[in-house]
Parts: structure tokens; sequence; C-alpha cells
């Protein structure tokens, strides 16, 4: 695929053709161009007729562990009231990450650097049952689309899954070094990139297996798109490849100055699948027409934006995207960076709409469905509410005496469960005013 320039990002890029805007801008119209979601009858027929190739299992490992290095003081410089309503302790070490089944919301699955995953009870905080059998920093766990099933996968790439309701593995497979791991958002699937550039997928729990070559580069992150067809894939060397899930091809890949000057970190898709949104260590965010494969925006923190000149390094050791994602309400994309900054883009103009600064590193970013609310978790170890529309800090939650290392955010807005570099997991009900 031949590269484009970037110059000019905002004022040449072209028009986003998915969306259209009019009106006040407290007043939204969103245009879905796409027909909706396929049936999920008719994609599971669709599956059935991908043609699976069975892959030998390797027996490689990462004999490393990952171990947080202690910041001093810390702890102490943390401690104060605790507003979480449930605390689960059993991990004895840092807890890396955290999914809810999305069924019901009841249920969380944690994993951790002392090599554990539990599935636990979101209401007390009563252990269901252990994913034993890890031994390796679990740093990868969720549940399928149904919340029948639930992964784990540890950083040598042991992904292993149990039947939720009978606590019994079900399948389990080595695939080398784990970067990331997601379920299908329709089908009992599982995708998974590791360091070697592949992207895996298999049926579960038959296993059958299909692999999509990148290149000879970790697979950094990757999200499916909400129509089931496609996912899309970023790697360590800036590239960005869109794949057909059932011929195994890339449909578009952007590499050079269409991809990212740095490796990526972190992917989103808009509720419709029609926008992809990047970050990368670059310090830059791309926006991406899914149809076409094109940029259609890139964002930058002011900071960047006015030293041009600033060397592919320099920045990287300095700022980096951690987390991104969009608005389901409005015209608007979240951009959480290394320096504690949440920026606000306006997509519609494609200019920065508000800058809230954090007193440390942001981690993870989410927008509440069905408002323009926008939770970030950071190095301090506190969530806050942000108003995209104001800039406006609503609220936030603290408890952990040590950094949130991941959080995930019930369908109904009302819990808020966080993991920690403390060896705990939490659970905060969100009581907001203006709702």
């Amino acid at each position: 695929m031949e590269s484009e320039s970037e110059s000019g990002a905002a004022a040449d890029t072209p028009p986003l053709e998915t969306l259209s805007f009019h009106g006040d801008e407290e007043i939204i119209e969103v245009v879905e161009l796409d027909p909706g979601p396929p049936d999920p009858d008719d994609l599971a027929q669709e599956m059935e007729d991908v043609d699976f190739e069975e892959e030998e299992e390797e027996e490689e490992g990462n004999e490393e562990g990952w171990v947080l290095e202690p910041q001093e003081g810390v702890v102490g410089s943390m401690e104060g009231p605790d507003d979480s309503e449930v605390t689960f302790a059993l991990h004895s070490a840092s807890v890396f990450c955290v999914s809810l089944d999305p069924k019901t919301n009841a249920l969380a699955v944690t994993g951790g650097e002392d090599d554990k995953a539990f599935v636990w009870r979101l209401s007390d905080g009563e252990l269901l049952f252990e994913c034993a059998g890890h031994k390796d920093s679990v740093t990868c766990a969720g549940f399928s689309h149904d919340s029948t099933l639930v992964a784990t996968g540890d950083m040598s790439g042991l992904l292993k899954v149990w039947q939720v309701d009978t606590k019994e593995e079900v399948w389990s497979f080595e695939a080398g070094d784990l970067e990331w791991m997601e379920w299908h958002p329709r089908a009992p699937i599982l995708l998974a990139g590791t360091a070697d550039g592949n992207t895996w997928m298999w049926k579960v729990p038959s296993g059958d297996c299909k692999t999509f070559q990148g290149p000879n580069c970790p697979a950094t992150c990757g999200r499916v798109l909400p129509d089931g067809k496609r996912a899309v894939v970023g790697y360590e060397d800036g590239t960005i490849r869109i794949w057909d899930l059932k011929q195994g091809n890339p449909i578009h890949v952007l590499k050079g100055t269409e991809g990212h000057q740095g490796p990526l970190t972190c992917v989103a898709t808009n509720q419709d699948g029609s926008l992809i949104l990047t970050g990368s260590v670059d310090c830059q965010a791309k926006l991406v027409s899914a149809t076409t494969g094109k940029v259609v925006g890139v964002f930058r923190p002011e900071s960047v934006a006015s030293q041009p000149n600033l060397g592919e390094g320099e920045e990287s050791e300095s700022n980096s995207v951690e987390s991104l994602g969009f608005c389901s309400v409005m015209p608007l994309a979240a951009v959480g960076y290394l320096d504690g900054t949440l920026a606000i883009y306006d997509l519609s103009t494609q200019t920065l709409r508000h800058q809230c600064q954090h007193q440390s590193g942001i981690v993870q970013l989410l927008w509440e469905a069905g408002t323009a609310v926008v939770y970030t978790c950071s190095l301090d170890g506190i969530v806050r509410l942000w108003d995209a529309r104001t800039g406006r800090l609503l609220t936030d939650y603290r408890g952990h005496t040590a950094e949130i290392l991941d959080f995930a955010l019930s369908k109904d807005a009302s819990l808020v469960v966080t993991t920690s570099g403390d060896h705990k997991a939490k659970v905060f009900c969100v009581q907001r005013p203006d709702r």
C-alpha cells in the first residue's frame, strides 16, 4: 500500500463521510450507513465456513517474569480514604487485568503477577473458582460474548478457557509470548496477538485454528470490529492491518507515513465500526476509515504539535498514547497520555475541545455508554469521571495504595472495578448528582 503524507492533517484532512453533524453541537445525529449488525445466526453460519488450519502447539515459554519496580514512598503517599464497596484480596502480587461478564455484569475475572486468575462475584467479593495452571503473570482475561466461557492468558502465551457454570477447563493452547487477547463479539471465538507478529483465532472449545501473519515483530494490540468479520491489529513497527477474518488476508495495510512512527499501544473502534482510532508511543492518535483504510485525522497533544521537529525517540521517552476511545452520543474522541493529559477531540472539526490534566500518567480510559462522561484511571491510584462537554471533573474515587493497572465499567455505569499494584481489586459504586 502506498504511503500518504500527513502534512497539514487538520486542514487538509478529507471529511468524515460516515458521520453527519448538524445543528447545535449538543444535538448530534449519527447517520449509520451500515445496515446494522449481522444476524447472529447468519454470522454463526458464516463462521462455520471459515477454513481453519490445525496448528501444532508450541512449547515455547518466557522464563522472564514481568516485575514492576516498587516506587519509593508511593504506598504511603496514596494512603487515605477508601471509597470502595468491595475489596477482592486473594491475589498476592500486582493485579494486571480485569473483565466483567457481559451478560449480567455480576462476575469479574482478574489476573495477576502471582501467576493466578480468579473468577469472583462483584456483590460480595466471593470467589467462584480459580483459573489454575498458569506459570507466568496473567496479563489477559475475559468472558465470552454470552458469559458462558472465561479465558485467561499469561505472558508466556499459555491460554486457558473454562466453562463458567461447571468451573471446568475446556481448552488450552500455548501460542508464544502473549501481547493481547480478545473474544469475538458474537461467537465463541478467541483471538490473540503474539510477539512473533501472529494474530491467532480459535474456535472454542474445538480448537480449530487460523493464523494471520503480520510483520516480523510483535502484534502489540488488536480489536475485532463490531461486524465480527474484520479485526484491526497494530504492530511494534508502527504498521496497522485490517484483517478479513474469513478470508485470512489483510484488507488494508497502513505503513510509512500512514502508519505510526513507533510501536502501537492501543486501538479502538466507534459503535458502528466505520472509524478506527489508533495510538502509539509516537504520541499521535490516528483516525482511520475502516472502509477505505485511509487516515482521515491525526491528533497530537498541543505540546507536541508545537514541536514538529522533535526526533522520533525523544517524545517516546517522555510521553505516549496509553488509551483512547469514542463517545457513543457525540462526535468526540478521548485520548489518554502517559504524561497525565486527557485530551477530548471534536471529530467534526478535528480540533482539541478540552485538555484535562491528571497528577500522574493515565493507564486507561472508558466512555460511559449513552453519555458524554469519560472515566480514567491513573498511576496515582485514583478513578476520575469527566464531563467531556465541559472538561469538568465530576467526581473521583480513591482506595488503592498503589497505581491502578486496569479497570472495567458495568453496562449501566453503576459499578467501576479496578485492579492495582497494591495486590487488590476493588468495586466502587458510582453515584453522580447529574444522573
